[in-house]
């Protein structure tokens, strides 16, 4: 049975603790720890890499929804968040941080179930929706509608994320082949030597770049921002290149 490892988080002691008797009530969930402050929860989250954050709204020094921000933002695996809060004006800002659910306190187990569950799905369906067959990294298995799409490596321009999506464009197609999976989860099945993360929403083809110059890259007439965060490991790569 597939297990989440989670963190609630919230500055007030009831609402964690009843957070953590629902998480203990839940076969699939698995209760890494409980933090009272956003601060201290962003150094665990970096730690150990939870698959849950549920996450309160209102707290001092650092909110649930700037901490939700900065976790987007972060290199590797990113867990899902599932808001906890009094207040529904804030639906709208869950939605841009791309949180799986929102529970309005108070709530009841009913609701904490049905929005743990949808994690749960999310999950197991990016597992289950990609499928690496190697044969000397030349070739991808990928989940588009209800068939499964062999994909070579060498074909594949960019990859770009939309939000639950991935959006493969590929050489010679003007039809990109859209997939049910993470870009993160994307990511870590495609060979290093080949393909780079450059933004939070692209990955490119290192052999289809064509140009680059100091904040982009391009692949033919497609221009890509570099984010900040992966400037310095693309620029590493670049200076290999440019020796």
């Amino acid at each position: 049975m597939t297990v989440l490892k989670c963190i609630a988080v919230d500055d007030e002691p009831l609402a964690l603790k009843l957070v953590e008797t629902f998480i203990e009530q839940t076969p699939f969930l698995e209760l890494i720890t409980t933090c009272d402050n956003a601060v201290e929860a962003m150094g665990i989250i970096r730690e150990t890499k939870p698959d849950v954050v549920f996450l309160d709204i209102n707290m001092p020094n650092l909110t649930g929804m700037e901490l939700a921000r900065l976790i987007q933002d972060q290199a590797g695996p990113l867990p899902k968040i599932i808001f906890t809060t009094a207040y529904n004006h804030y639906a709208i800002e869950g939605y841009k941080v791309n949180a799986v659910d929102y529970l309005l306190k108070p709530f009841s187990y009913e609701e904490f179930l049905r929005a743990s569950t949808k994690v749960l799905q999310l999950h197991e369906e990016s597992n289950n929706q990609f499928q690496t067959v190697t044969l000397d990294d030349e070739f991808i298995f990928l989940k588009v509608e209800y068939q499964w799409v062999r994909i070579s490596l060498k074909d594949i321009c960019y990859i770009e994320s939309l939000k639950d999506y991935v959006k493969v464009h590929l050489e010679d197609s003007q039809k990109a082949l859209l997939s049910l999976i993470s870009l993160k989860a994307l990511e870590e099945k495609l060979p290093s030597s080949k393909f780079m993360r450059v933004h939070r929403s692209f990955i490119v083809s290192l052999d289809k770049i064509s140009a680059i110059s100091k904040n982009s890259i391009f692949i033919d007439k497609i221009e890509i921002t570099v984010g900040e965060q992966y400037k310095e490991a693309f620029k590493i790569v670049v200076d290999k290149w440019l020796k």
